[in-house]
């Protein structure tokens, strides 16, 4: 085996060695013997001068294409001669050249670093390449100053080295988002070849910078009751971080109330905050709301700020009317000054606008007095009569010294408690009752009605019978009438009998249900009606069951001669006393006649010779009732030839009635008497 070493790429034609030579043979043999020379790769590298022995390069030798990365290369070639056949190996090594420069996989690398990386953070760096071996080969780094980062070139067992850029100081985005490095790969050949690469480091943000407002606190003034959606104040935070760890969403800390939270919300894109519920005065005269300003950042970060809203008071609120203490009811006798009612005024409203004046109309029997700031007593003034005004709506007015000023009005419902200061009243003074005798028992006579202004158990009236001063001892009301207690109805317990009585007076009295009751009295006439219920009765001619009376009167005796007369009475009176008499039958009739209204019986006529000696007389003595009584006498007349005995008949008629002239006085006074007290009840009770 024969071994030769060169370098690569060497030029064609270069020598490489002299193969007679170094087997120890003549040329011309060689030449003779058929020389050939076989290569154990496809390409033939190699050629051989069979005319002197000489071995030359073919073509171009890349020991980094043959052999790669192994630190020796070899080719090997067999050289073969004939007569006698032999076979001859030659290693011909390789050398490397420092003929390649380590190269970068990329003219640019971008490294993105998170700026809070801690110090000695390691960023490995794609390493050069070199083909070449040795010394030739890649044998370090070199890093462009900076700052931030150092070079650590990392060896391997292979011989291999790999660069790794070291932060050595912390990287702050905010200041440097940038940073522009080289790095050179250097080989070790003579000269060295070297290559750079650029690296681009890009600081990525950490959220390491939280919002910043651009005032500590905000103010604002608002008027109460302003619209909804109304701006309050538009806040402005910034953060120097970029991209979700910049971007900014506000929001209302959760150290607000509920209640501020229903009245203020804000935009949490723009800051802008914004009415959104009622504001009022008298709830709250300043605001504070805590607001706070978060990143989009991980771990979010946040800053905190105060608004102050001050609010201005507007009159709007009408004054309220509180009763502190109030009765509804209030005694009829009630003295003026007496307190019925301790009011409590207030507005929610601050200054003059909630100052409070309170009045009531002047038309009632009712006045304000003040107490102090705030307070006022509802008094009567005068006498009150529950029977003239039962009730009083009160209505008493607030009203606050606002511009506009704002008013309220209480109704106060006073209702006044009955006394009994009210005698009952009869609406009659008195009552005049005309009653037919012979009434039923228990028929109503009459009702008497009273009246009590008072009310409840004071109006409750209580009806009785007294007797009537002046009147006859024996004769009491009570024994004859009845009242019902509550209607008044007086009633008759027993049939009058008007020829026994006349007329009744009596007082009734009432009394109401009140403590003490209280009373008062009517006076009653009754005045009885005569009814005709009594027949005419007949005293003279008197006469018993069944018999009549006889007269006797001479045959010569002449009209108009006075027979006798029939008397009678009735113990009615007015017209049912009223008598007439009637001659309903008579033997001869014609020959007497009886007066209308005296009863006188006449002759009419001269007795004939042949007129009969006897005549009988029925007599009729009727009233004027409705429907008329009556009574029937019968009388005979005895007719008498002689005349003494018929004279004698007639002063013996004339004898039994010596008493005719007392007894017609008495009728006809009794007659007056009682027609004067008829006309005198009818004209009182006309009056």
């Amino acid at each position: 085996q024969i071994r030769y070493i060169i370098p690569e790429e060497l030029t064609r034609g270069s020598f490489v060695g002299n193969i007679a030579k170094d087997l120890g043979t003549d040329v011309g043999k060689l030449a003779a013997a058929n020389l050939q020379v076989l290569s154990d790769s496809d390409s033939q590298y190699f050629s051989v001068n069979v005319n002197t022995g000489v071995i030359m390069v073919s073509e171009r030798i890349d020991r980094e294409q043959l052999c790669g990365q192994n630190p020796r290369c070899f080719l090997h070639l067999k050289l073969a001669i004939e007569n006698p056949v032999e076979f001859y190996r030659i290693e011909v090594e390789i050398l490397d050249i420092n003929d390649n420069p380590p190269e970068f996989p990329a003219e640019e690398v971008s490294l993105r670093i998170y700026e809070l990386a801690s110090l000695g953070a390691r960023f490995p760096i794609q390493p050069a390449q070199d083909p070449d071996v040795g010394t030739n080969t890649l044998q370090t780094y070199h890093l462009s100053a900076n700052e931030n980062f150092n070079l650590n070139v990392k060896a391997r067992t292979d011989g291999g080295k790999f660069p790794e850029l070291v932060l050595e100081k912390a990287l702050d985005r905010e200041l440097r988002a940038f940073h522009y490095l080289v790095l050179t790969a250097e080989d070790g050949g003579s000269p060295p070849q070297s290559s750079k690469i650029r690296i681009t480091i890009q600081v990525l943000d950490a959220n390491d910078n939280h919002p910043v407002f651009d005032r500590p606190s905000y103010g604002a003034r608002l008027v109460e009751n302003s619209p909804l959606g109304t701006l309050v104040v538009k806040l402005n935070a910034t953060d120097v971080d970029e991209g979700p760890n910049g971007d900014i969403r506000y929001s209302l800390s959760s150290h607000n109330s509920a209640a501020l939270r229903q009245i203020f919300a804000i935009d949490e894109q723009t800051g802008e905050i914004r009415v959104q519920g009622n504001l009022d005065f008298e709830e709250a005269t300043v605001y504070e709301i805590e607001v706070e300003a978060k990143d989009m950042g991980s771990p979010r970060m946040e800053e905190h700020c105060s608004v102050v809203v001050e609010i201005t008071d507007v009159n709007d609120n009408a004054p309220e009317v509180i009763l502190t203490s109030f009765s509804s009811s209030l005694s009829e006798d009630a003295p003026p000054g007496t307190v019925v009612a301790v009011i409590h005024v207030r507005d929610r409203d601050s200054g003059d606008q909630g100052k409070v004046q309170c009045h009531v109309s002047p038309d009632l029997p009712f006045q304000l007095r003040k107490d102090y700031e705030h307070q006022y007593s509802l008094l009567t003034s005068t006498r009150l009569d529950r029977e003239r005004v039962a009730y009083y709506n009160v209505t008493v007015s607030a009203s606050d010294l606002g511009s506009p000023p704002l008013s309220h009005h209480t109704i106060l419902p006073i209702i006044l408690a009955d006394v009994n200061d009210n005698a009952p009243q009869f609406e009659q003074a008195s009552y005049e009752v005309l009653v037919a005798e012979n009434n039923p028992a228990g028929s109503v006579l009459v009702t008497v009605s009273a009246t009590d202004p008072d009310s409840e158990q004071n109006s409750r009236l209580s009806y009785s019978i007294l007797r009537a001063g002046g009147t006859d001892p024996g004769l009491d009301p009570t024994r004859y009438l009845s009242i019902h207690p509550t209607s008044g109805q007086v009633s008759a317990k027993l049939p009058f009998d008007y020829e026994q009585t006349t007329y009744l007076q009596f007082h009734v009295e009432v009394s109401d249900g009140g403590s003490p009751a209280l009373r008062n009295r009517t006076l009653v006439h009754v005045f009885i009606v005569d009814q005709n219920d009594n027949a005419p009765q007949v005293f003279f001619p008197r006469a018993g069951e069944d018999s009549a009376t006889q007269f006797r009167i001479s045959r010569s005796t002449t009209p108009p001669a006075l027979i006798t007369k029939v008397m009678a009475i009735d113990a009615d009176s007015g017209r049912n006393a009223w008598l007439s008499y009637h001659l309903v039958e008579a033997t001869e009739p014609g020959l007497f006649s009886v007066a209308l209204r005296s009863g006188e019986i006449r002759i009419t006529r001269t007795l004939q010779e042949t007129d009969a000696s006897a005549h009988e007389l029925l007599v009729v003595v009727r009233d004027a009732g409705d429907p008329p009584l009556s009574t029937a006498v019968t009388l005979v007349v005895l007719v008498e030839e002689e005349g003494p005995e018929a004279l004698q008949g007639s002063e013996a008629g004339v004898a039994d009635g010596g008493g005719l002239p007392t007894i017609t006085l008495y009728l006809i006074v009794s007659l007056v008497l009682i027609s004067t007290v008829s006309l005198v009840g009818l004209v009182v009770l006309g009056v």
